[in-house]
């Protein structure tokens, strides 16, 4: 496995990062990497595939004559979809 080495951090960030590491009982150097994989992860989780929408769609985009069943509907076959 690789390493870095990172200089010129502000203090204030390193005693943000000792507080969360003891916060969640971890070493710095483990809550540093914790903090880049969850930041890592979250930036490259593949986008949802060309039939699917979002849920931001699916809001921005509810006709006014579809009832709340209908939505409710299409959401879970949309989450089932994706749970596959």
């Amino acid at each position: 496995m690789g390493q870095i080495l990172v200089r010129q951090l502000d203090d204030a960030v390193i005693e943000a990062v000792k507080k969360r590491a003891l916060a969640n009982n971890r070493s710095m150097e483990a809550e540093v990497r914790a903090i880049l994989e969850a930041e890592i992860a979250a930036k490259t989780t593949p986008p949802l595939s060309g039939k699917r929408k979002s849920i931001l769609e699916l809001a921005g985009s509810c006709p006014s004559n579809r009832t709340t069943e209908e939505i409710v509907a299409e959401i879970r076959s949309l989450r089932d979809e994706w749970e596959n």
